[in-house]
């Protein structure tokens, strides 16, 4: 593999580092999502069910992990105000609430139980989505997780359904928006949320290449204009820009909050590139798959411009 030194460009142009994570001897890190706490520890959400949470510090030294045994399927990982640690577990159709150093705070969903959407109920296909003939209730394969100021929760119900949910703080549903299709409000797999600053609600459509916005009832907005390829997971920071790894596409692109592209990098032998966070120096650590046939690893790209 050719080696990639810096990546990027004008303002948000990085350097590379592909061996960030330093692993204790043996251990292994099929990442599926990436996110950090308020003292810049990164916290990466891997397929390993012995060590499915494993925190760094900005530098990649090793410092803990736990969750042995609780997760079936890591998907996404989001960090509240508060520290909290959201983990959604795709394949067991449910959301859990954390302490930062691994106490079960809440789950929403239940366990095994598969919403009706028209997929097959033994069907775990990464093409589920293709399959779903109706939306339905929480949940069925859930993708992505955002929590708003007042601690509401929003969770893009994605790969065997196409909705958005809106709970409660403490995890009652409020309401759900969404349809299988292409049209303004409709998805095909609703996989990353966020809500920015202004309060509105960012949804990765990931099969239809874009991101729709609407407001905190599901009312339909705009679609951002820079065409996407495969958005996953996003990160907006403080500075309301947003960085989305294009799962499809092999990229990773960095955008204004209107959704005008600054930067974009990668390349197709990427595909599959998932999730995305950025720390407080505005480095951004990366879910990439690599070329050594061991799946993905998390990436550090330290800002130089």
């Amino acid at each position: 593999m050719a080696e990639v030194t810096t990546v990027g460009s004008g303002k948000y142009t990085y350097s590379v580092d592909e061996d960030w994570a330093k692993l204790p001897d043996g251990w292994e890190m099929p990442a599926a999502a990436v996110y950090g706490d308020s003292q810049d520890r990164v916290y990466c959400f891997n397929r390993d069910p012995e060590h499915p949470v494993c925190i760094f510090d900005r530098d990649g030294n090793f410092i803990s992990s736990w969750g042995a045994g609780l997760i079936s399927f890591a998907h996404a990982i989001y960090l509240d105000k508060q520290d909290n640690v959201w983990l959604v577990d795709r394949n067991k159709h449910q959301v859990f609430k954390y302490t930062n150093d691994g106490n079960l705070l809440m789950t929403i969903g239940e366990e095994g139980v598969r919403s009706d959407t028209g997929v097959a109920p033994d069907d775990y296909s990464s093409t589920t989505w293709s399959s779903v003939t109706h939306s339905g209730a929480p949940f069925n394969m859930p993708a992505g997780i955002a929590v708003n100021d007042a601690g509401e929760i929003f969770i893009a119900d994605g790969y065997a359904n196409a909705r958005v949910h809106k709970f409660t703080s403490d995890g009652k549903l409020i309401k759900s928006w969404g349809d299988p299709g292409s049209g303004e409000g409709q998805f095909n797999l609703p996989h990353g949320v966020w809500i920015d600053r202004q309060g509105r609600v960012l949804v990765s459509d990931r099969e239809n290449d874009r991101v729709q916005v609407f407001d905190q009832e599901g009312n339909y907005i705009s679609t951002w204009p820079s065409k996407l390829i495969g958005p996953a997971l996003m990160y907006v920071d403080n500075e309301d820009i947003a960085y989305i790894p294009e799962h499809n596409g092999g990229l990773v692109s960095v955008l204004n909050i209107e959704g005008e592209r600054l930067a974009q990098w990668g390349e197709a032998r990427f595909r599959s590139c998932h999730g995305i966070w950025a720390d407080s120096h505005k480095d951004l650590y990366v879910v990439t798959p690599g070329d050594w046939g061991k799946g993905r690893r998390v990436v550090k790209y330290t800002r130089q411009g």
